[in-house]
């Protein structure tokens, strides 16, 4: 019997994703890249499509089929807001009041974490599609706060 017992738990163990961080409601083993949003630790840099600041990594690179989640580590709220079909940082904020509320599920659509409190993350994005996507907060836009997700 506790042979029995010792090979189901080595089955049972063999079949875990080890540790590999999954989102909620399934996913099998994505991995989930973790964007860090702290606009008084993450200084402005010069990205491709302008001047970024506020999340780290600046330009966040991933492959198609990864899930992307802001986590704010800063002492006050912030979003983190698509800026959909833009190819460079506008000169003024694009977001209305709906940045406000989580929207979305996927990074080629129009997506918000909504106002993430301090210490607060967010949804997870799947990242379905290649191409770059320019996203920003509503707050602090003219931060500036904005960064880039590539995805290949």
């Amino acid at each position: 019997m506790r042979t029995k017992l010792c090979i189901a738990f080595l089955l049972l163990t063999a079949c875990t994703n080890g540790g590999t961080m999954t989102p909620a409601g399934g996913g099998g083993g994505a991995q989930i890249q973790t964007i860090d949003v702290n606009l008084t630790l993450n200084p402005s840099s010069q990205t491709p499509a302008g001047n970024a600041g506020g999340y780290s990594p600046a330009v966040t690179n991933v492959a198609v089929g990864t899930f992307v989640r802001f986590v704010n580590s800063d002492g006050f709220a912030h979003t983190a807001t698509a800026i959909p079909g833009a190819t460079t940082f506008p000169a003024g904020s694009p977001y209305s009041s709906s940045a406000q509320t989580q929207s979305g599920t996927a990074i080629s659509q129009s997506w918000s974490s909504g106002t993430l409190p301090a210490g607060a993350s967010s949804q997870t994005l799947l990242v379905d599609k290649a191409g770059t996507y320019l996203f920003g907060c509503f707050y602090h836009y003219g931060g500036p706060m904005r960064a880039e997700i590539v995805a290949h």
